[in-house]
C-alpha cells in the first residue's frame, strides 16, 4: 500500500522509531506536500508525545540529564509522557532521502528566531505521516543564515559511547554536516530563496495526535545512505 501524500491542512505526524519502538511522536499541520519534498508547522499549545526522562529534565531544565535519556535508549527500555510544545512557531521541511530536516523557528508573531538542521535517519512515510529517528547533533544557524553552531555535541559522543550511533551511521554523518554545510554556504536545497516557504502561516486550529499515534507500523528503522 502506498503511503499518502497529504493535503494542505492534514495533521502529519512525525515519529522518531528504532527497534520497532516508538521514541517520540509529534503532529503538525502540512503546509506542503509533492511527495518528496514535505512542509509542516506547529505552534504553541501542540500535544506531543516524548521520552519521559527527556520531559522530566526539559521541566527541571536539567539539560545533563538528558543524557540519561540515551541509557534507556540503549537498553531498550522507556516510557512516553505527554509534552506541550512552547513558545515558538516551528517551520519544517523533510526532504525525501536527506539525512537531515530543517527547520526555521519564529516568534508567535513571525519575527524569526533562528534556523535549525535536525541530523536524522531519511524519512520514510507511514498512514500518518513520516518516520525517521533523531541523532541528537544539530545545527543552529543565524537568521540571515551568516554563522552557525553545533548543538548536543555531547548526546552525539554519549550516544556514541553506548552504541546507539554506530560506526556505519557515525560516517554516514560526517558526509550529512558536510552536506548541510554545503547547502548553506552555496544556498541551496532548503536554504535556497523561498520566502513563501519561511513565512508564517496563517493561524489554524493545532494539529491533534490520532488515536493510531503509537499503533500505526512503524517504518524507519534503518539510516539511508545521504543525499548527494
Amino acid at each position: 500500500m502506498t503511503a499518502p501524500v497529504f493535503a494542505p491542512g492534514d495533521t502529519a505526524v512525525r515519529r522518531d522509531v528504532t527497534d520497532g519502538q516508538v521514541w517520540s511522536a509529534m503532529p503538525y499541520t502540512v503546509l506542503g506536500d509533492d511527495g518528496a519534498t514535505l512542509t509542516l508547522s506547529a505552534r504553541p499549545g501542540t500535544e506531543t508525545l516524548a521520552p519521559a526522562g527527556w520531559t522530566a529534565a526539559a521541566r527541571a531544565g536539567d539539560d545533563a540529564a538528558r543524557l540519561h535519556c540515551i541509557d534507556d535508549l540503549a537498553a531498550g527500555r522507556w516510557e512516553l509522557d505527554q509534552w506541550t510544545w512552547r513558545d515558538t512557531v516551528v517551520l519544517s521541511r523533510f526532504t525525501a532521502g536527506a539525512p537531515f530536516s530543517v527547520h526555521r523557528f519564529l516568534t508567535p508573531t513571525g519575527r524569526p528566531l533562528h534556523w535549525y538542521v535536525n541530523f536524522e535517519r531519511p524519512y520514510r512515510r507511514t498512514a500518518i505521516g513520516v518516520d525517521t529517528f533523531d541523532l541528537f547533533l544539530d545545527l543552529v544557524i543565524t537568521p540571515d543564515l551568516s554563522e552557525y553552531s553545533w548543538k548536543d555535541e555531547d548526546e552525539y559522543a554519549h550516544a556514541r559511547r553506548l552504541g546507539v550511533v554506530d560506526e556505519a551511521t557515525h560516517r554516514q554523518m560526517a558526509r550529512a554536516r558536510d552536506l548541510a554545510l554545503a547547502q548553506l554556504q552555496d544556498r541551496t536545497g532548503p536554504f535556497a530563496p523561498d520566502p513563501a516557504a519561511w513565512t508564517l502561516p496563517p493561524e489554524g486550529p493545532l494539529p491533534v495526535l490520532p488515536v493510531t499515534a503509537l499503533s500505526t507500523p512503524v517504518a524507519a528503522d534503518r539510516f539511508g545512505p545521504a543525499a548527494g
